[in-house]
């Protein structure tokens, strides 16, 4: 149940000390996701933001991507005062959340999806929270805020077991993982890495009567 909780509510187990050094070195990410309901739709959706970036030897990002591992669009672009803070609002009926953590040439990573559960009772219904990957200790030697940068976004980590094999990470999330290797190292991010914004012609085409109310649910939940 603990480990449960964790993963719903901060995502990677990180220490005080550590969480202490991101604060100071000026790091601000929110890697819990909640549970929102969109009273015009009737029903409850998964509310997340990305955010982070990198400083010198450290990074920690959080991202978000679809059941698929493809990008997903976010509910609007944030404008954060000062860099590596929020970057963007994302709401989903499933979001699959991707969080890393680096420190020198060593990273953390961890993929859960979010979801809902079925509503008993006409209750509140609970946020299921399923791991998908856990990789502990994986290295990648290129330095891709420095002589390697254009090695960065096409490069990812290798993580092994307790036993030392390498442990295959989904295929399905190797876009995502190597859009926040490149993240976590993004020296005053102020910018996403991996959803997608919407371009004017999708705005306007998800602004038409059809689909206007499809448009005010997303924001009276951001709202919620």
């Amino acid at each position: 149940m603990k480990q449960k909780r964790s993963l719903d509510q901060v995502g990677l187990r990180l220490s005080r000390q550590a969480l202490r050094v991101l604060k100071e070195r000026g790091i601000f990410v929110q890697a819990a996701v909640s549970l929102e309901h969109q009273h015009l739709a009737k029903r409850y959706v998964v509310r997340g933001l990305e955010s982070g970036g990198a400083v010198g030897d450290l990074g920690r990002y959080v991202t978000f991507a679809r059941e698929d591992g493809q990008p997903i669009e976010c509910l609007h672009p944030v404008e954060a005062i000062g860099v590596n803070g929020l970057h963007a609002v994302v709401v989903a009926q499933v979001l699959v959340r991707i969080e890393m953590v680096r420190k020198g040439r060593t990273y953390e990573l961890l993929i859960t999806q979010h979801r809902p559960s079925d509503p008993v009772d006409g209750k509140r219904p609970a946020l299921e929270t399923k791991a998908l990957f856990r990789g502990i200790h994986g290295r990648l030697e290129s330095d891709l805020s420095g002589k390697d940068k254009n090695q960065a976004g096409a490069v990812l980590p290798t993580f092994y077991s307790l036993a030392g094999e390498v442990v295959t990470i989904p295929k399905r999330f190797h876009e995502a993982i190597q859009a926040i290797t490149k993240a976590v190292n993004c020296t005053g991010c102020s910018h996403s890495h991996f959803v997608r914004a919407l371009n004017q012609a999708e705005r306007a085409a998800i602004s038409t009567p059809a689909t206007q109310s499809s448009q005010n649910n997303l924001s009276e939940a951001e709202v919620a």
